[in-house]
């Protein structure tokens, strides 16, 4: 096997143990930790961390430790989280939430710069083209790494089917549920008592085990860039010198079109929080038991996943204007791609950051006339960006936009 496909694999699987861990954990983070909002509290900590994390700390850490080991350092932030739970409490579940958050940006920049000069390196020995190979080993990353959100969820619902003392749901309960919950933590919590601490533990260590394997992975086997190849990497990380992105960002907010794409980014964020923070708590563990989430969970991915690759060949046809995404920050704005990806991931963060921040405060309908009427503002917003997108670059060919949406919309995770 060729040696820079071999490595993009060893990151791939990686990244699959480790998000295996963090994706179950953290749809189980509202119904495990329910008490006084402990679990959305951790979540909302880790989004903040997350921000400032995307700030500062990638390009200082890949250059003082290489690509390799910040992938691999920043993984083991992933690990204490799991750690962190196995003794859930403040002092526990918040320290650990702010060194993942902490480690998350660092992680993702690090492994986009690896496959970036692993592509690169490829195509000049091939004689290919740089960008279709990185676009390559982006494909085959994103395509083992999306299943984390089935394996993760499988294992949880899995164990949590072995609890011998289930707890029948009482009517009084299932009115607490839904839309107009109660707000208490019994209530929410009563799918959830039905699990022993043995259990429990038993998932935090397939977990922990997982989050292990990820690291021992990535530090024994993954090469190191080498020494002609640590020039393209300081290219990467300084074209852009950091401090130049980091005023970009906020300068870019002169642009109307990206003021206006703001409601849309944090209702990505909101739509999300809600998902993992209020929609496994009061619809599938209050009504259905603890152990149904990852049930849930597994058709929310299945169905994410299948709607990428469906709505991406639809996009062919219909043009953007009828199935937009987020991939469009870098349609619109392609003379400065790094400010406006660098506004995606701060106003998403915040979106999670207050899902995460309200969600004991209010009750669920609330929540849903919030989103809702977000999604709509959004909607406006966004036809504004199309009116002015329209005015500014009318003759703009559609092929090439339509081929910078489908090699853009990949880049949106953590």
């Amino acid at each position: 096997m060729e040696r820079n496909l071999r490595n993009v694999l060893i990151i791939s699987f990686g990244f699959l143990l480790l998000f295996t861990a963090y994706g179950g954990l953290q749809s189980l983070q509202s119904s495990l930790h329910s008490e006084e909002g402990l679990g959305v509290a951790s979540l909302s900590v880790l989004y903040a961390a997350l921000i400032l994390s995307s700030m500062f700390l990638p390009p200082i850490l890949i250059k003082k430790l290489g690509c390799k080991w910040t992938i691999a350092g920043s993984m083991c932030c992933y690990i204490t989280f799991s750690l962190g739970n196995f003794y859930a409490s403040w002092y526990t579940l918040i320290p650990t939430s702010i060194i993942l958050g902490l480690g998350g940006a660092p992680l993702w920049s690090a492994k986009c710069t690896y496959l970036t000069i692993a592509g690169n390196s490829y195509a000049e020995k091939a004689g290919k083209n740089g960008k279709d190979i990185i676009n390559q080993y982006f494909g085959v990353f994103f395509l083992i790494f999306q299943s984390s959100g089935i394996w993760g969820n499988l294992i949880s619902s899995l164990i949590f089917s072995q609890a011998s003392n289930k707890v029948e749901i009482s009517e009084e309960n299932l009115a607490c549920c839904g839309a107009y919950d109660c707000m208490t933590d019994t209530t929410n919590s009563t799918g959830a008592a039905e699990l022993s601490s043995s259990l429990i533990y038993t998932l935090l260590g397939i977990y922990t085990a997982s989050g292990v394997l990820a690291v021992l992975l990535i530090a024994i086997l993954l090469d190191q860039i080498k020494s002609d190849q640590a020039e393209t990497e300081k290219e990467i990380l300084e074209t852009p010198s950091f401090w130049s992105t980091f005023l970009a960002t906020f300068q870019h907010l002169k642009d109307k079109r990206q003021c206006l794409l703001i409601p849309l980014t944090i209702y990505s964020g909101l739509e999300q929080g809600f998902l993992s923070g209020d929609y496994t708590k009061t619809y599938v563990t209050c009504a259905l038991g603890i152990h149904y989430v990852g049930y849930a969970m597994i058709c929310f991915s299945a169905v994410n996943s299948f709607c990428s690759l469906l709505f991406g060949k639809i996009s062919q046809f219909t043009g953007r204007k009828l199935l937009f995404a987020l991939g469009l920050y870098g349609v619109l704005f392609e003379k400065h791609k790094e400010a406006a990806f660098a506004n995606y991931r701060l106003w998403e963060s915040l979106g999670f950051v207050i899902a995460f921040g309200y969600s004991t405060k209010l009750q669920v309908y609330i929540k849903l006339y919030i989103l809702l009427s977000v999604l709509v503002l959004s909607m406006v917003t966004y036809g504004a960006v199309e009116y002015l997108e329209a005015r500014r670059s009318p003759g703009t060919p559609t092929a090439t936009k339509k081929e910078n949406l489908g090699a853009l919309t990949q880049d949106t995770h953590m």
